[in-house]
């Protein structure tokens, strides 16, 4: 399965962008749907990580409650709403999914043991 991101782009500091995750032909039934980051030159960390089956959901702290990760049934699809963006904030931005783990355990471990991951979407904040 692959997964599919969606909406980076490059914005000036405070603005905003919509990422969306997809998964053509699999449906996530009981899984932790994550985003994650990676900056040039470090190591990838988790953003915010979301359940398929119940919509409970983890932040990073860093966040300071800027982003929302969400989770549409319907669609099977997973987004993040990523508002106020700041310089730091650029990177590439990856989706993740893993079977049956808590949304924290997935974000926390960064994405380890990862089942499925996309190719990412490049975000870039200018100054």
């Amino acid at each position: 399965v692959q997964l599919v991101e969606s909406g980076g782009g490059t914005v000036q500091t405070g603005g905003s962008l919509r990422l969306s995750c997809a998964a053509p032909g699999f449906t996530f039934d009981d899984y932790a749907i994550g985003w994650f980051r990676q900056a040039p030159g470090k190591e990838r960390e988790g953003v915010a990580c979301i359940s398929s089956s119940d919509g409970s959901t983890y932040y990073e702290d860093f966040l300071e409650r800027r982003f929302t990760i969400s989770w549409d049934n319907a669609k099977n699809m997973a987004y993040l709403q990523m508002n106020n963006l700041l310089p730091e904030d650029t990177a590439t931005y990856f989706c993740g999914a893993i079977e049956r783990v808590l949304p924290a355990t997935f974000c926390i471990a960064r994405g380890y043991g990862v089942n499925y991951w996309g190719k990412g979407t490049p975000v870039t904040v200018s100054s």
